[in-house]
């Protein structure tokens, strides 16, 4: 059997073997992917003392990388718009939050250090695998070699990391529990309380007759109403003075005193709206007869996207309408200035034929919509790992920053999924193509990682040094959190699935991200992961390699 075909093997196996472990569930709760990572372990260390068969090493390498970075990727493009909002609510918290957890590991790293007086090498690679962060490891390896090219010890830096690393994950996972019990979180209630707190951000939309009374807006057009852009309101239906039957009704629309017109909106924009031209109605204008008809339209067509309502020109173009706007299961107000996002479901009102107009300009292709186009897809990561290529200067620090396989991605994905689309490119995965997509890139990531860090985590971990280096390491990943998670919780009320992507994120560990992720469905996880994880990264890679350059 060729080393190719046996690590491809060996891999799968793994991830069997590990999902299988990781689907049993004590008390509803399991390790999820992360078992993967520790099958791996132990099939590591029995193919390392392995003559006959060997892992390819470029194989497990590339299969570890890519992974990271469909990932990470997958989660940027899903979360981005939801990372923005949370940023703007809680930014400052969470990566504040963040930057405490950084802090209270390096000042635990020194003190250890001092205190079990460990070798430098040694204590920069317990911080780095404690808080299973490879790309500080690297930068820690860099300046290590530039401070000492010639030691004999610069190999303990990765025995250090591959021991703690382990530890690391189980520690994130275990605080995760730990606060859990101490907070008694009931889960289906943190779920509850994450959509209460995105469905506040955006009031239901509701229409409402109204009948026309004021003499000042005679002969006025809708549309010239003051206030009716900030307030949100659009008018869909009018039933004109005398009239019995019902027309469409646009921004161009004239109304008269005694008119009746229907309006959608937010109660608060009604509300506001409503004394500017007259009373409430009892007529009920969706039942009278007329020429209005309505339908739902999926934004599928690449011209539309991020152009705004207005751009379109659709009440003086077609004699149509547009109402609402659901994206992601979210009504909005169609205001004038809103722009479109692929797969947004627009709400129409006109004739038949205008009907059939605008469906064609805004697409209305399900069929697109459940289809993933590769093409942005694989742009979008190549622009990832170009950006996470890319030196960053730091004063202060020697050496530039680089946000690596795993910021770069990331990052690009975020901001492609604000821009929506360049040119013909659309970056847009189906939800349950996403979700497949990351869930495939985690496992090789733990697969590999296990298999890698398996060759040498029991000649280290079962000495008399290896157990020291782990219980230091342990408490370098776990007090830093526990302590912020106290805070967090029990003084800010951070939502306990936003905490721990917060936690997973102040250790940049995509391991307990697919952990706390599995404890409840809901994206509070993934999108408090990628709040702090840009920031996080940058500040990782400092710290390793002002550890090293501190004791060294």
């Amino acid at each position: 059997m060729s080393p190719v075909t046996f690590s491809i093997l060996a891999l799968v196996s793994v991830a069997v073997g590990g999902l299988l472990i990781g689907g049993i569930r004590i008390r509803k709760i399991g390790l999820g992917s992360a078992g993967v990572l520790f099958v791996g372990i132990v099939a590591g260390h029995f193919i390392s003392g392995s003559e006959q068969y060997t892992i390819e090493p470029e194989v497990a390498h590339f299969a570890k990388e890519f992974g990271l970075v469909l990932f990470v990727f997958t989660i940027g493009l899903q979360l981005g718009p939801g990372i923005v909002q949370l940023w703007r609510e809680q930014g400052l918290l969470l990566n504040g939050m963040a930057f405490a957890v950084v802090l209270l590991g390096v000042l635990l790293v020194l003190f250890f250090q001092s205190a079990l007086d460990l070798p430098p090498l040694a204590a920069g690679g317990l911080m780095t695998g404690a808080t299973t962060n490879t790309p500080s490891l690297g930068a820690a390896q860099q300046a290590a070699a530039t401070v000492a090219p010639d030691s004999p010890d610069l190999g303990m830096l990765a025995s250090a990391y591959a021991v703690a690393y382990p530890g690391g994950i189980l520690g994130i996972i275990a605080s995760m529990l730990i606060l859990k019990s101490l907070f008694k979180i009931d889960l289906d209630e943190e779920v509850k309380n994450a959509n209460s707190q995105s469905d506040q951000a955006t009031e239901p939309i509701i229409r409402r007759a109204i009948e026309v009374d004021n003499e000042h807006l005679k002969d006025h057009a809708f549309g010239n109403i003051p206030g009716v852009e900030e307030t949100g309101v659009r008018i869909s239906r009018i039933k004109l003075a005398g009239e019995e039957s019902v027309a469409v009704a646009t921004d161009g629309t004239v109304l008269h005193p005694g008119d009746v017109i229907q309006v959608v909106g937010t109660e608060e924009g009604l509300n506001r709206f409503e004394p500017l031209i007259g009373r409430p109605s009892a007529l009920d204008l969706m039942k009278m007869t007329g020429n209005a008809s309505f339908r739902r339209i999926v934004v599928t067509e690449a011209d539309a996207i991020n152009q705004p309502l207005r751009y379109f020109s659709i009440d003086h173009l077609y004699n149509a309408t547009i109402t609402r706007i659901v994206r992601s299961g979210i009504e909005m107000p169609a205001r004038g200035s809103t722009r479109l996002h692929y797969g947004d479901i627009v709400h129409v009102v006109g004739d038949d034929a205008a009907l059939e107009q605008v469906t064609s300009l805004f697409g209305n292709s399900v069929k697109r919509l459940n289809e993933t186009q590769f093409a942005p897809v694989f742009l979008g990561i190549a622009v990832g790992v170009i950006l996470g290529m890319i030196p960053l200067p730091i004063p202060g620090v020697p050496f530039p920053v680089k946000l690596g396989l795993a910021g770069g991605p990331l990052i690009a994905a975020i901001l492609f999924s604000l821009l929506g689309k360049l040119g013909k490119f659309v970056w847009h995965i189906p939800y349950s193509a996403n979700l497949a997509l990351r869930e495939l890139g985690i496992i090789l990531f733990l697969a590999s990682a296990g298999i890698t860090a398996g060759k040498t985590f029991f000649a280290v971990a079962l000495t008399s040094q290896g157990v020291i280096w782990m219980a230091a390491g342990l408490m370098v990943t776990m007090v830093p959190l526990l302590v912020v998670g106290l805070v967090g919780r029990g003084l800010f009320k951070v939502n306990f699935l936003t905490l721990c992507g917060v936690m997973a994120g102040s250790m940049t560990d995509p391991p307990a991200l697919a952990f706390a992720s599995s404890l409840r469905e809901s994206s509070a996880t993934a999108t408090g992961y990628a709040a702090v994880y840009p920031l996080t990264m940058v500040m990782r890679i400092v710290a390793a390699q002002t550890v090293i350059y501190l004791l060294m």
